[in-house]
């Protein structure tokens, strides 16, 4: 059985440590856990590994944000992996800073690399692991703050979110998406909900 673990992100030393790039730091994070390396490869790096006698795919897509959908397409169909059994890692400012949430589908809710990636693979039928950046901006500066780097606050707490998201990743693979929404998406309370963190 083949799994695809997609890091959504930018490429590129002026996108690290933003908020925009938590996919990418969330496969990162994986792959060290399981003591696989990134490669790179077509449209972005792969990493793979063996994983409760799964096989494992990490991506990080090279093709930026908005085009995300057409590296994701690429492997799923190089690799013949299944749409069930693809994950895709993504920021969300809609949630609070700190909420990992596991869902079967969904809309892009005006996330470009999601929207990108419906418009490639012709569907919202695929499972997305959406990590709650907060959203802390003032109106009309969403992007600088989507793209900003992690507050000095945020990277206290990070950790533990990366830590989370990891066991989420790993059980969605080993047990399937449902018994891991049952188990996960209850445990919201790595961040209090302050007048900080809404």
């Amino acid at each position: 059985m083949k799994f695809l673990i997609v890091g959504l992100g930018n490429m590129g030393a002026e996108y690290e440590s933003t908020r925009h790039n938590i996919g990418f730091e969330m496969v990162d994070a994986v792959a060290r856990e399981c003591g696989s390396t990134f490669k790179n490869e077509m449209l972005g790096d792969l990493s793979h590994f063996r994983y409760r006698s799964r096989e494992v795919y990490l991506l990080k897509p090279s093709t930026y944000m908005n085009r995300s959908g057409k590296a994701i397409r690429y492997w799923l169909q190089k690799l013949k992996v299944p749409s069930e059994n693809l994950l895709v890692v993504v920021d969300d400012f809609q949630f609070h800073f700190g909420t990992v949430k596991l869902h079967k589908k969904g809309g892009s809710g005006g996330h470009n690399g999601l929207k990108s990636i419906e418009d490639y693979l012709q569907t919202s039928q695929y499972p997305r692991l959406r990590i709650g950046i907060g959203h802390r901006f003032a109106k009309g500066r969403q992007v600088d703050y989507v793209l900003g780097k992690w507050s000095s606050e945020e990277l206290a707490i990070l950790p533990s979110i990366i830590s989370r998201s990891v066991e989420v990743i790993k059980s969605f693979v080993a047990v399937g998406i449902q018994h891991t929404m049952n188990t996960f998406n209850q445990k919201q309370d790595l961040v209090k909900s302050d007048g900080a963190n809404q």
